[in-house]
């Protein structure tokens, strides 16, 4: 292909400079500028009209600002392809973890009432070295995330859809798990993509297993959890949210008050986001200024 066509969401903030592409602005909601694009970028949640705005103007690859696909049917027009933005927030997702976890096991809102109280008060916490951290999803968030727990010293159990061996250890599918590693367990991480089989999870029975004062971060999919499962532990746990079902979550929801912290859906957003899914739309482009296939592509399957 000798030119590609590019429709880029206006919320991305870098420019596109390679020959032969042409580079557009579209926002989804206003008509098309082009009447077709080979490939159209999403902003960075993946909008649920993506295909059919991708379909509108003919193009092969929609690219998404998200990690996860969810939110896109799998039935896909004929000679379309989703492409997610596996490489964009992994790193920052894990550090939003770290700070959800820190949050919790070193009780940071009684810092902060203890600062706007002006009263100095040193106290100790559980802290997260030297923890027992069950990471549910070891995919490219959860590898992130067991790389920078490695620095505190903690042991992690690894834990995923499937059970398998890796590089870094034994991975146990949520249906082998020994008990014991649930009931010892300091802090449980939930990162795993939110599927028909995983969607409700975080239930009764998931939570009951966990220690008293342990702590459970969600930072998959709000759907991974039951909400009134997550209300009736919030006495009994330290419930941290980086996700919620919906979103927005209402303001007369229990989880406001359920939730020991809550980081509103904040994972990937920082200043690393905008030149990261550069790279990866340049990728893109030239894949098919190449005529090569394109990277991260997860629809069709």
């Amino acid at each position: 292909m000798s030119n590609v066509t590019v429709s880029i969401h206006p919320f991305w903030n870098f420019d596109i400079d390679i020959p032969g592409a042409t580079v557009v602005r579209w926002d989804f909601e206003s008509e098309p500028p082009v009447g077709h694009a080979d490939i159209v970028v999403t902003s960075h949640w993946a909008t649920p009209n993506g295909v059919e705005m991708a379909q509108k103007v003919g193009a092969s690859l929609l690219q998404i600002g998200s990690i996860g696909y969810d939110m896109i049917a799998p039935d896909l027009p004929a000679g379309l392809q989703v492409a997610n933005a596996a490489t964009v927030h992994e790193a920052a997702t894990a550090e939003t973890v770290l700070l959800d976890l820190l949050i919790a096991l070193r009780d940071v809102p009684r810092m902060v009432a203890n600062t706007a109280a002006r009263t100095w008060e040193p106290f100790y916490a559980p802290g997260l070295t030297d923890k027992r951290i069950v990471l549910v999803g070891v995919g490219g968030v959860g590898s992130q995330i067991a790389q920078r727990l490695a620095a505190f010293n903690a042991e992690v159990t690894y834990v995923a859809s499937r059970e398998r061996d890796e590089d870094f250890g034994h991975v146990f599918s949520l249906d082998t798990v020994p008990a014991k590693v649930w009931a010892r367990a300091d802090a449980v991480v939930v990162v795993i993509p939110a599927t028909p089989d995983t969607k409700g999870l975080i239930d009764a029975d998931f939570l009951a297993k966990l220690k008293d004062g342990a702590v459970l971060v969600n930072a998959g999919r709000g759907v991974l959890a039951v909400n009134e499962a997550l209300v009736a532990e919030s006495g009994r746990l330290r419930i941290v949210l980086d996700v919620a079902d919906p979103e927005p979550l209402p303001s007369d929801s229990p989880l406001w008050d359920a939730a020991f912290f809550i980081s509103h859906h904040n994972g990937g957003n920082t200043d690393a986001m905008h030149p990261r899914m550069k790279a990866l739309v340049e990728r893109q482009i030239k894949a098919a200024l190449a005529g090569e296939d394109y990277v991260n592509v997860v629809l069709p399957r």
